[in-house]
């Protein structure tokens, strides 16, 4: 009987994630499908959700500074088209948990959709949190989702008490995928091994999942400033000085290759580390922060990645 009480529970849970691109797939979906959840993608590409229910499945290639590739199937996938109000409001109402993965500037598109299902579950199962994963490299993501959020509930509809927002931050690699590749398989993703997942511990109104990569923090503005001011202000001066020193190369490594480069790169993230240090010394230690950018300089040169000038730049 205990066996088959933890199957019933195993295929109850389930994760409904807005936006089926690189990172929905290739991140969240495949951390919470290795958790045991079955994973739903609302997406308004025919093709891919299509192709998504009929395979059940796809794959996540794995590309290592080594050179080597690895293959993740995540499984227990379907997927609906976002166009599907009455079917995204029933999911919405069942789901464990959500995920939002379209980027910011789609979200004023779907923050209607997810209120109206926030209605429905609320007259389903009144005082059943739900807690929404946004998965977007932003200051104050949170904040802004509700201030948007609170324009479509009810003025009496207790979102504090129901609704938890879950900053993260992002730091998987995932690059522009070749036509070439994506006509051979449109669901296959590439990206890096890093596989941690930063979350906004004290924002969860349910238990947190227990997912290996799941990475609870503290105080979630520190390290999403840890992702923008170091990673991103990394990548960005990878790819601007790359150009400037020879407009012809394709790819970041190449860009690291350029000794002016390499220098600036790392002296600038260094920097970065520094003043972050003097301004989360609970959170951060110099030593930390500079392994951090050894890390990140080695990942930005993973031949095996190709990730582009043109994507990191943008």
């Amino acid at each position: 009987m205990r066996n088959i009480k933890n199957k019933s529970e195993l295929e109850n849970k389930s994760i409904l994630i807005f936006g089926a691109g690189k990172i929905g797939r290739s991140f969240i979906g495949q951390l919470f499908s290795l958790g045991g959840y079955e994973v739903i993608f609302a997406d308004i590409s025919l093709p891919v959700v299509n192709e998504l229910n009929k395979r059940k499945k796809y794959k996540v290639v794995i590309r290592s500074t080594q050179g080597t590739e690895d293959n993740i199937l995540v499984e227990n996938v379907r997927a609906i088209d976002i166009r599907n109000k009455k079917q995204i409001r029933n999911e919405i109402s069942n789901a464990v948990i959500l995920a939002v993965s379209v980027g910011q500037n789609a979200w004023p598109a779907i923050i209607p959709l997810i209120a109206e299902g926030l209605i429905e579950r609320f007259r389903n199962h009144k005082s059943k949190a739900i807690d929404i994963i946004l998965a977007e490299n932003m200051l104050n993501a949170s904040i802004y989702f509700k201030d948007h959020l609170v324009k479509y509930l009810p003025v009496d509809y207790p979102l504090d008490k129901l609704v938890g927002l879950i900053e993260t931050s992002i730091g998987k690699m995932v690059p522009v995928v070749p036509l070439k590749l994506e006509k051979e398989d449109i669901l296959r993703v590439f990206a890096e091994p890093y596989n941690t997942l930063i979350v906004d511990r004290k924002a969860f109104k349910n238990a947190i999942p227990q997912i290996a990569g799941l990475a609870p923090k503290e105080n979630i503005k520190a390290w999403v400033d840890r992702k923008l001011f170091i990673h991103n202000l990394g990548h960005a001066t990878a790819a601007y000085w790359g150009y400037f020193c020879n407009p012809d190369i394709e790819y970041i490594w190449q860009a690291l290759e350029i000794p002016r480069v390499y220098e600036k790169v790392k002296k600038t993230m260094i920097q970065a580390a520094n003043l972050l240090v003097k301004k989360y010394p609970d959170e951060f230690t110099e030593v930390e922060l500079t392994d951090h950018v050894e890390d990140l300089i080695r990942r930005f040169q993973n031949k095996a990645l190709g990730d582009t000038v043109f994507r990191v730049g943008c």
